[in-house]
């Protein structure tokens, strides 16, 4: 019994030790703390998808906590989104209706350029975010893809909301790790 215990405390201070280091919150400096999202531009011909993957954006930035969403007046950050393709693939055919696609494979990709709003700079150009799903038509095209388009935009919310965790960006009032030379 002695030795259970005394494993016990033992397998728990190592295990404690090891999260000492790990730290509740965010590691974004507290005055890049404030993001805007505008609608993204919309390059497809799917004209609801601009202000879809926008709303999920916003979602994932308030889930996710670490910044506030405010106005683009107000922001330190800015989120600038451009649709640049969809794509629509039969990937399952139904032989006993002629050979019609049964389940597709949906992709987007987006273009996503985050700013520095107080110093015009861009902190960050990310080409090709790819937000892909499959769905099943079952009869109906039309309300598959749009609830693959959901999908799709809450991955892409995801990703990123990430890509802003990630950013260089620096607390100490010296820089903020921009890309120099590169105006808004």
């Amino acid at each position: 019994m002695r030795t259970v215990v005394l494993g016990l405390a033992l397998g728990s201070i190592a295990l404690l030790s090891g999260c000492a280091g790990y730290t509740w919150g965010t590691s974004v400096p507290e005055e890049y703390r404030t993001v805007a999202v505008p609608v993204f531009e919309n390059l497809t011909e799917v004209s609801e998808m601009g202000p879809t993957i926008t709303q999920y954006t916003l979602r994932e930035f308030q889930r996710e906590g670490s910044f506030k969403v405010v106005r683009p007046d107000d922001a330190a950050i800015e989120v600038q989104g451009v649709i640049r393709k969809m794509t629509r693939l039969g990937i399952a055919y139904d032989r006993a209706r002629g050979m019609r696609a049964s389940e597709y494979r949906y992709e987007i990709l987006v273009d996503v350029t985050f700013v520095d709003r107080r110093k015009g700079k861009v902190l960050l150009e990310r080409k090709g975010l790819q937000g892909e799903t499959t769905f099943l038509t079952q009869n109906d095209l039309l309300t598959g893809q749009k609830n693959a388009a959901a999908r799709i935009a809450q991955d892409l919310a995801r990703q990123i909301v990430n890509e802003a965790l990630a950013l260089p960006l620096k607390g100490d009032g010296k820089g903020t790790g921009a890309v120099e030379g590169v105006q808004k």
